[in-house]
């Protein structure tokens, strides 16, 4: 029997990179899926992939900054497969520049999409998951949110929250038997940050992670035995330093 039989999860950022990657890999295992992002044709084509194999899934289409897509997507979690085991808060953008540089209105755009969405979601899933006295989740980070880079402020900062936000929440969840976890990759292979710091060439050129070494990480913290969890994986490619 897969590993995540039985198990229902919700995906943030679903329609590409590291949360198109984690669907798979938890389709993979037998997780019934809940995927969300901006992007609806992404959105169809991901659900269309899970079930021709074998898989189960469907989608809602909302921001992730706002509450309504928070609330639509837990509903439809309960909706559709009667139950939510699995949050990963993958949602987030990057923007790369130095303080004096980046605006208020960047800053917001940051912090909504990587603070505010985490907070949104993990609020709306925690009652649900309370009730069942189980459930897993995982914020995915950055090594940004362990180190502070130059020229990645407001970045970082928004990173560090998420780190400090599942702290916490292990604190305050575990004796309901909810884990929460954290998983920090350094660089990732995706479309994120394009045009606001990174270009296609520096990406496909660079030695950075691939999509799918962070979902085999994200995977591993959701098929761990009922008396253990993960609280953070921190992952760097063999060619980079740990900071």
């Amino acid at each position: 029997m897969a590993k995540l039989t039985g198990k229902v999860a919700i995906i943030t950022g679903a329609s590409a990179g590291i949360g198109q990657a984690s669907a798979l890999a938890l389709a993979g295992e037998g997780a019934k899926l809940v995927l969300t992002a901006r992007r609806q044709e992404r959105l169809e084509q991901l659900v269309e992939d899970v079930k021709a194999s074998g898989g189960d899934a469907v989608f809602v289409v909302g921001d992730a900054r706002e509450e309504e897509t928070a609330i639509k997507t837990v509903e439809a979690a309960q909706k559709h497969f009667g139950r939510l085991d699995i949050l990963i808060n993958n949602a987030g953008v990057g923007n790369y520049k130095n303080l004096v540089d980046t605006s208020a209105d960047e800053y917001d755009e940051m912090m909504d999409s990587n603070v505010r969405s985490t907070f949104l979601f993990t609020r709306h899933a925690v009652p649900v998951m309370r009730e069942q006295k189980s459930g897993n989740i995982l914020m995915i980070s950055s090594m940004a949110g362990r180190y502070g880079f130059p020229g990645e402020a407001v970045y970082c900062a928004t990173k560090f929250a998420q780190v400090g936000f599942a702290q916490a929440l292990d604190n305050e969840l575990r004796k309901d038997g909810i884990k929460v976890g954290v998983i920090c990759p350094g660089g990732v292979k995706t479309e994120f940050a394009l045009g606001k710091g990174r270009t296609d060439d520096s990406v496909r050129e660079s030695g950075m992670l691939e999509p799918e070494d962070v979902a085999g990480a994200v995977l591993l913290a959701c098929t761990q035995s009922p008396g253990s969890r993960i609280i953070e994986i921190r992952m760097r490619t063999m060619d980079e330093s740990l900071a």
